[in-house]
């Protein structure tokens, strides 16, 4: 492992992605830090310095980020939680740790949002991302927008309804997404942005298998060696539950289903980047339920 003299700080580092990117920045040599409300949460990683903070407590925030170089952020929620918004933690939270960056002298900053978030800016999800994103882009330091299509992890709903039985798609299921995996993601987004060099501003990425969603139950119905069983759903009602959901439905439960609705009806396919297919994917979540092949 080489050693690194940049400094790098990354926050929404216990979630899926902030760990693999955490891992990463150790291995090439970055001195790293990360921003957490739990110090108990990255003690599997060695190396890596902690700090607790609350982010929606700008004085907890007050002199952590100090001699950073690059600030990554991989802070946001999918399900809301502890009673917070996606406004709470996409877009203040993130925006109480820019402005930290910007008192403390920051030169970068990374920001992981949504592929083609500006098209699904009707959603609570992508509002309170892009939002932060505008920050961003004015905040004067230099940046670059992480751009993924979808992560693994988020596949893993077809995997739960094959495990029920039945997979359920909206239209045809023709539409299709490169998700990427954790590891890729986080390996290719630091050497793209190259870190020690000028960042690109708009990074948009997925993995190096395109699938169509009938694709994605097939292999998540392999994986666990059940019959294939796809239950086909005109789009009129996905349009319909989506206006009805926002009518009658609490965002903090609506939230997650609104931006996974949303998703379904359009080609999520960004340039072709990683390694890891989903096949494996799926075969590990076989493999935790006793159904592996």
């Amino acid at each position: 492992m080489r050693k690194n003299k940049t400094n790098v700080t990354v926050v929404g580092a216990t979630g899926y992605l902030g760990k693999y990117v955490v891992r990463e920045l150790i291995s090439q040599g970055y001195n790293t830090t990360a921003l957490v409300r739990r110090l108990n949460k990255l003690n599997d990683i060695e190396s890596v310095k902690t700090k607790k903070v609350d982010f929606l407590n700008v004085d907890t925030l007050a002199g952590v980020l100090t001699q950073t170089d690059v600030l990554i952020s991989c802070l946001g929620i999918t399900r809301q939680q502890d009673s917070f918004s996606y406004m709470d933690i996409d877009y203040q939270a993130n925006l109480n740790v820019l402005e930290e960056a910007k008192k403390a002298g920051v030169k970068k900053v990374i920001y992981v949002a949504v592929y083609k978030g500006e098209q699904f800016k009707k959603t609570a999800l992508c509002a309170a991302k892009e939002k932060f994103v505008q920050e961003v882009k004015k905040s004067g330091l230099e940046y670059c927008i992480v751009r993924p299509t979808g992560f693994f992890s988020d596949m893993a709903d077809f995997f739960d309804m094959a495990l029920k039985g039945k997979v359920y798609l909206f239209g045809d299921g023709s539409c299709s997404i490169n998700p990427i995996h954790g590891y890729d993601l986080a390996k290719e987004m630091i050497e793209l942005t190259s870190l020690e060099k000028d960042l690109i501003q708009e990074l948009n990425i997925g993995g190096p298998v395109s699938y169509t969603q009938k694709e994605l139950a097939e292999l998540a119905f392999k994986a666990l060696r059940k019959p294939i069983k796809i239950v086909y759903i005109p789009n009129f009602f996905r349009r319909l539950t989506l206006k009805a959901g926002k009518l009658f439905i609490s965002t903090k439960v609506f939230g997650p289903i609104e931006f996974f609705l949303s998703l379904m009806s359009v080609d999520m396919n960004a340039p072709l980047y990683g390694h890891k297919e989903i096949t494996s994917f799926f075969d590990k979540l076989a493999k935790k339920v006793g159904m592996s092949k």
